[in-house]
């Protein structure tokens, strides 16, 4: 499978701060990743990293087969599909649920006077039914619940027919329902051939959703492991990555942790 995102010793800095540390890293197409880590360990910048909306301060990044700092990064990000808490703050709460996915293919926030043919509309409403919120098309954004959004931006991230989609913490905020609804969701879609490769960051292994095939450990900036999920996702790694000692179940294809307490 041809590789759809190579990280090379990537070095990301702000200040006297490292964000990344020399983070080797290759995604092929049809894997789906989850990212876990704690606070502050760097999986925000290393999916902008992925987006072509940050460069790294050294080290090489490759995206859909394009160098990041010899492409043009606007040519290049209308191929990738991304949700994240910062989109969603921009998105005027008096946009419909119909053209908030409608105008992604301009790569907008807000209609404004672009265009969109029959094509267009059949595209987002078929979007909107596959992530099972097509009956609220018509309502506006700011009136949706949390578990709503989420689901509404899934179905705008992939609009463009994308290459490589970016799930950013898609699960925060929401309640015990709003997140079964959406792992059940993004569960559907792991298991689509027809799915872009995918990437979702998380602090909890309890989203990760059934048909992930790989995982990324992260801390401090630097990569702890990375590999297949069975592989990688054990009560060592886990508790190396968030600096506590982890038990770890997996059943039914979901996984739960906890703190291991002391046997006497």
């Amino acid at each position: 499978m041809p590789a759809v995102l190579e990280l090379a010793d990537v070095v990301v800095r702000r200040g006297q701060a490292t964000l990344l540390d020399g983070v080797t890293w290759v995604v092929k197409d049809g894997e789906r990743w989850v990212i876990l880590g704690p606070n502050g360990a760097g999986k925000t910048t290393l999916m902008q990293v992925a987006a072509a909306q940050v460069h790294p301060t050294s080290g090489a990044v490759g995206v859909l087969g394009e160098l990041i700092g010899r492409v043009d990064v606007f040519e290049l990000r209308p191929r990738i599909g991304l949700t994240s808490a910062a989109l969603a703050e921009r998105i005027p709460r008096g946009e419909t649920v119909r053209d908030l996915v409608l105008s992604a293919s301009y790569a907008v926030v807000g209609r404004w006077r672009e265009s969109y043919d029959d094509l267009d509309h059949s595209r987002a409403d078929d979007l909107l039914r596959e992530v099972g919120v097509a009956h609220l098309a018509e309502r506006t954004f700011g009136t949706l619940s949390e578990g709503e959004r989420k689901r509404v931006l899934v179905a705008r991230a992939l609009m463009t027919d994308p290459e490589l989609l970016l799930l950013d913490e898609p699960a925060a905020g929401l309640d015990l329902g709003g997140r079964e609804d959406l792992v059940s969701t993004l569960s559907t879609l792991a298991y689509d051939p027809d799915s872009p490769a995918t990437i979702l960051v998380s602090h909890h292994v309890e989203e990760i959703p059934p048909g992930f095939t790989h995982a990324l450990l992260l801390r401090q900036g630097k990569v702890v492991e990375a590999g297949e999920i069975e592989d990688v996702l054990t009560p060592e790694s886990l508790s190396a990555t968030f600096g506590m000692p982890l038990a770890l179940s997996h059943e039914d294809g979901r996984w739960a942790a906890r703190r291991r307490t002391r046997q006497r």
